[in-house]
């Protein structure tokens, strides 16, 4: 059963994208059907962790909104986080969803008990996640999967 679900950011929560105001500001667009279904697997006990390669405020203020106390910036080695994650919280790493979405992922994707892969990741990460999402990433795909294992209580 999967009690903690890890996600990668870029590519997951957000379709890849980025823009850059005026000002050299840099801005990412997030899907409100991830957000609830977060929240709500968030209220139905599910441990959550943000685990990105990038280093960015705009992933902090993701966790701080959502109430994610777990997260991992400027990291390389996703599958020594996705460890840390598990110790933290008293997990068995069976117990942990890992989505995806491209080579940087896949050494989480295999370590994890369940992996998910937006329907618009690379094939790399498509070809080693047990779910593949008809919606891609930063429109729905994580609410998707949680809507799958059943965690929207």
């Amino acid at each position: 059963m999967i009690k903690a679900i890890a996600l990668d950011v870029d590519g997951v929560l957000t379709d890849g994208t980025f823009w850059w105001d005026g000002a050299g500001v840099e801005l990412k667009r997030f899907s409100f059907r991830d957000v609830m279904g977060i929240v709500r697997a968030s209220r139905a006990g599910i441990h959550f962790a943000l685990i990105s390669g990038e280093r960015n405020a705009i992933v902090d203020r993701y966790a701080a909104r959502l109430e994610i106390k777990h997260v991992w910036q400027g990291c390389k080695e996703k599958d020594r986080a996705l460890r840390e994650f598990a110790s933290t919280i008293g997990l068995d790493l069976a117990e942990i969803c890992f989505m995806g979405d491209d080579v940087n992922d896949l050494a989480a994707m295999k370590l994890a008990g369940f992996s998910a892969a937006p329907a618009d990741a690379h094939e790399s990460a498509r070809s080693v996640a047990k779910l593949v999402t008809r919606q891609p990433a930063g429109n729905g795909a994580v609410r998707e999967m949680l809507d799958f294992l059943d965690l929207n209580k």
